[in-house]
């Protein structure tokens, strides 16, 4: 998920010129696309200067980023100019096709056909019902085929966030409730396409979509998903953080009430108990309707304290809340914040947002699109 990068002539081999070269033209052309890609259309020479790469290099990579569909020219700038104008470079966002799968949700598995800026083009989904191990991953494929079918223009890349912990080359390790262990999804669906493919933890990805797609100037920032058990993604620096066994942000089995209920991790009083949707819905049902906001302000706390020391340690701009709507929005949304601000020092409280994004379906699938232009564009 990061830029391909250059390798320093002091870690490259002796006798490596040609791969180095071929290094810096994968730079370079990446370079090229992010640039049109977050500033918008520029002429040659503009890119030019906004690169820092030379002219003759410029006009090849438009060139070849042309022929490949990505990028194309469009007339001069509007107003008035000294000389003959200049053509503009824009990405071409709709001459080629994102095809993205959110596996997460425990009825369904859904899945869109995007252009390059995210935007909708086909939706799909498939029912799971009870659905486990090979016969979840065949409806799965059944998804990735009607989207491919349904794309109607060249598929860049397919993306897919699933629940579970997934490593740096699209094995999912584990998907307890898929019934899914050591699956190599990614290269699985390559094969069947013939076109990239990248999986990626769900919420993970709906962190990243935060970060690209939803108006934020955060640059760490956490979102927290209620909607299946309890669980988080990082973004710190601008960058996903995965962990070493690529489980960050697995929040949901930290202990907030020693007392509580036993948990089916087998210990006491966890988050998920207290705040996930299943086991929060089931709370406020027992209750009568006037003693509901006090239930959802008190898991509002539990989620507080746990956000506390994640923002003292990493310095958190902003948490962003996903899930229902009915349960985030109002007194747990509230508490938490206050919780949260009320443990922190000023510096940090002061500067930290509590939001929601309840009800937002789209997370995770633009979220595979990040995958996707990260990894073959290098737009990150």
């Amino acid at each position: 998920m990061a830029f391909q990068q250059v390798s320093s002539p002091r870690q490259q081999a002796p006798g490596r010129t040609k791969a180095r070269t071929q290094d810096n033209r994968i730079h370079n052309r990446s370079l090229v696309l992010a640039t049109l890609y977050h500033q918008g259309p520029m002429t040659r020479s503009e890119l030019t200067r906004a690169s820092g790469l030379t002219a003759p290099t410029i006009s090849a990579l438009v060139g070849d980023l042309e022929t490949d569909g990505l990028v194309t020219e469009t007339g001069p700038r509007e107003g008035p100019r000294l000389g003959k104008p200049a053509n503009l470079v824009r990405i071409d966002d709709d001459n080629t096709n994102l095809v993205v799968l959110d596996l997460s949700h425990s009825d369904r598995f859904t899945g869109a056909v995007l252009n390059l800026r995210g935007e909708l083009v086909r939706r799909s989904e498939v029912a799971l019902g009870d659905a486990l191990g090979d016969d979840a991953l065949r409806l799965a494929f059944r998804l990735a085929d009607n989207l491919m079918r349904l794309a109607p223009r060249r598929v860049l890349g397919i993306g897919v966030g699933t629940p579970g912990i997934v490593d740096g080359t699209g094995i999912i390790r584990q998907a307890a409730h898929l019934g899914w262990l050591d699956l190599p999804l990614a290269e699985l669906l390559s094969r069947r396409h013939a076109v990239p493919a990248y999986v990626g933890n769900d919420i993970n990805l709906a962190a990243l979509a935060v970060l690209r797609f939803r108006e934020t100037e955060a640059r760490n920032l956490m979102v927290v998903s209620i909607e299946h058990g309890v669980g988080a993604g990082l973004v710190v620096g601008g960058q996903l953080v995965e962990g070493e066994q690529f489980a960050a942000g697995e929040i949901g089995h930290v202990t907030v009430d020693d007392g509580g209920d036993e948990c089916v991790c087998g210990r006491r009083g966890c988050l998920d108990l207290a705040i996930s949707a299943t086991h929060l819905q089931r709370r406020l049902d027992a209750v009568p309707e006037h003693d509901r906001p006090a239930a959802l302000a008190a898991a509002g706390r539990a989620l507080g304290i746990v956000l506390a020391p994640i923002s003292s340690a990493l310095n958190l701009d902003e948490v962003v809340l996903t899930g229902p709507a009915g349960l985030i929005d109002g007194p747990l949304l509230e508490s938490a914040t206050a919780t949260a601000r009320s443990r922190t020092l000023t510096p940090i409280s002061s500067a930290l947002q509590v939001r929601s994004l309840a009800g937002d379906a789209d997370l995770i699938q633009l979220g595979g699109a990040c995958l996707v232009l990260s990894g073959q564009l290098g737009i990150w």
